[in-house]
């Protein structure tokens, strides 16, 4: 590490910890640090009361940090890992607290966006953008009990702006600056009589960088493109019933590098591929007995469309002419009813069901069969959960959950957390213990690479935390740490048939999906944020991960054992802000089997807006400030320093 980056750290530290001595009026509510948050029970409750270790992202934590990509955000939170296989729009991975990419849930206004046609099932996260945000809620730790399949890892929630105290609200955004980068926004929220309405159309337009790495002598950059939309409405049809209808569009075009010949290593080729995920989401809310009594149904749908452009049948002179080599089709057709049972202050029952039926149709060249693969399943959940608050201090939590499955039969989650009170609210211990699942993917049970020994069995895993969470500075500030551990078996692996050919390989010759891993994860979270003086903010976070593939003793691919992130911003009235942030990936092992180390990383950034009056602000931001070069995996390049400036107009 650098004397600059030492400098950048230690600071931004030194002032989140020298806030236990300061003191200063005016300073931001309490609810800043201990806010109301939907993820952890599906109902509106205060964090300290969940029991859970969750994480908050505010829209002015995004507008600060002038943030374009969801990834960012969840790169700087506490037991989130991001890896991105070269720059924007490239393949996106998240790992909370070392799950799978796949095992983890993404939601976008209730809406599930992980991909019924990838092979692990997980979102296609790199097109997910900053998008009329108002916050995204992160919630770590198995959450089957609410959520059931994919959420062995945690549920990350994006919420968009909808309504407000005027009949309309309106930004536009454009930015543009390094590597032939530019950006356009527009966003509107309001209430006009008995609608709350919220929406943004946004354009994103880069260059890029050589997807392969510049260091092996690559430099055709690598171009992305997106234009994505979200709409989220509310219709009070009466005091009792309201109306929800929700939208998400995303399409993007990504540029990418392959193996072409004579040599058949990974370097600059005109391969590329195209994404497009369209999803929406309609619900009938009922309040009833003054709110005690609330029901909601909902139907969700959505369809995605992947399709890879690849290099193929080229000979000598080798003359390069993408065609389609790969395409998959994925929807999703979902049912959900839930209700809450309001018994008194300190009781709550929540319970509900849901079903989804999942399609794909999907093909490759490299199929052994010229037919599409195309498969069906259906999962039907029934879930309660009750809490209970004794004695205004201790809140208990339980929750237990039954689906049934169309492919592999039923499967029984459950939950129990507690969150006691105590110093007059200014410390809460919590804890919590429950289990998750992962329910095959499509692409596993009936793609030709499907297991042809044995039906494939979900993966499974129990996990439990200990925690607490302590507020100083009459709750202005708050210091968290949590202890958490997860166990995980019949995790699916993919055997490639080479070196070891066994019986399998006989009718799947290229290789098959099958369950036989079991992995161990534990570790640390430590975080402290808080708003020193007036305009202020602060905050700081560690966490300690060891991920461990019980079966070899190996550490799981690319699990950073150290992240760390930590910032400090100022903000006026006026709209002018001022800030700087930091964040440290560990060293961590490419592959599972541990041969190709990649080493640490440090990324600096700084901020700035000049405040035009009324909202509106000019904006300056300097990413990778100090150049770290480090490969984010190994063979793909990284983001150099750049620099983008831009304009945000309230309208």
């Amino acid at each position: 590490m650098s004397a600059m980056q030492s400098g950048a750290i230690c600071a931004a530290i030194g002032c989140a910890l020298a806030i236990q001595g300061a003191c200063a009026d005016n300073l931001p509510a309490a609810d800043d640090l201990n806010p109301v948050v939907v993820t952890a029970t599906r109902t509106a409750q205060p964090l300290e009361l969940t029991g859970s270790a969750m994480s908050v992202i505010s829209a002015a934590d995004l507008d600060t940090q002038q943030m374009l990509f969801v990834s960012d955000a969840l790169a700087q939170t506490p037991g989130l890992s991001v890896s991105r296989s070269g720059g924007p729009g490239q393949t996106t991975s998240l790992y909370i607290r070392g799950a799978e990419a796949g095992e983890s849930l993404i939601l976008v206004d209730g809406i599930r966006i992980n991909d019924p046609s990838a092979p692990d099932g997980e979102a296609v996260l790199g097109d997910l953008l900053i998008n009329n945000t108002n916050r995204i809620e992160v919630l770590r730790g198995p959450q089957s009990t609410l959520y059931g399949s994919d959420a062995i890892g945690g549920v990350v929630n994006v919420l968009t702006q909808r309504g407000g105290p005027q009949a309309f609200q309106g930004t536009l955004e454009a930015e543009g600056g390094t590597y032939g980068t530019y950006r356009l926004n527009g966003a509107a929220h309001g209430t006009v009589g008995v609608l709350d309405y919220g929406g943004a159309v946004n354009y994103y337009d880069t260059r890029g960088i050589s997807a392969a790495c510049a260091c092996d002598g690559n430099t055709e950059p690598d171009g992305y493109r997106n234009l994505g939309a979200t709409a989220n409405l509310r219709l009070h049809a009466s005091d009792e019933i309201s109306i929800d209808l929700h939208g998400f569009y995303t399409k993007s075009h990504t540029d990418i590098d392959g193996f072409p010949p004579p040599n058949f290593t990974f370097q600059d080729d005109p391969e590329f591929g195209r994404n497009q995920l369209l999803a929406g989401y309609a619900a009938l809310n009922a309040s009833l007995l003054d709110g005690h009594v609330t029901q909601r149904i909902a139907l969700v749908g959505s369809d995605s469309d992947r399709q890879f452009f690849g290099v193929f049948g080229a000979e000598p002179p080798y003359t390069f002419t993408p065609a389609r080599n790969f395409y998959a089709q994925g929807g999703a057709t979902r049912a959900e009813y839930q209700g809450t049972i309001e018994a008194d202050a300190a009781d709550e029952l929540t319970y509900g069901a849901e079903t989804q039926l999942s399609t794909i149709r999907t093909a490759s060249i490299y199929d052994t069969t010229p037919a599409p693969t195309t498969g069906r399943d259906r999962l039907t959940g029934y879930y309660g959960q009750w809490q209970s608050t004794l004695a205004q201090q201790l809140t208990l939590t339980g929750g237990l959950r039954y689906d049934q499955d169309q492919q592999f039969g039923g499967h029984t989650s459950y939950k129990l957390a507690g969150a006691w009170q105590f110093g007059n609210g200014a410390t809460v211990l919590r804890a919590n213990y429950g289990n998750g699942y992962k329910a095959p993917t499509l692409y596993q049970l009936f793609s030709t690479y499907s297991d042809p020994l044995a039906s494939l069995q979900p993966e499974k895993a129990t996990g439990w935390e200990v925690g607490f969470d302590h507020d100083l500075l009459d709750k202005r500030v708050r210091a968290s740490l949590t202890y958490f551990s997860r166990s995980e078996h019949d995790l699916i692996e993919f055997d490639d048939c080479f070196p070891n050919f066994d019986i399998g390989c006989v009718s799947r010759p290229l290789g098959y999906y099958y369950n036989v891993d079991r992995a161990h994860v534990h570790g640390v979270e430590t975080g402290l944020i808080a708003h020193p003086a007036q305009s202020w903010s602060a905050w700081l976070n560690y966490t300690n991960l060891t991920a461990i593939d019980e079966l070899t003793g190996l550490d799981l691919a690319r699990r950073p054992h150290v992240t760390a992130n930590a910032g400090l911003t100022w903000s006026s009235k006026s709209g002018s802000s001022l800030g700087a942030s930091y964040g440290y990936i560990g060293a961590r092992f490419d592959d599972g089997a541990n041969t190709t180390p990649l080493v640490s990383s440090e990324n600096v950034s700084v901020y700035a807006s000049y405040g035009l009056g009324g909202g509106s602000a000019l904006l300056l931001r300097i990413d990778n400030l100090f150049k770290n070069r480090s490969e984010p995996v190994a063979g793909y390049g990284y983001l150099g320093e750049a620099i983008y400036a831009g304009v945000r107009l309230a309208l």
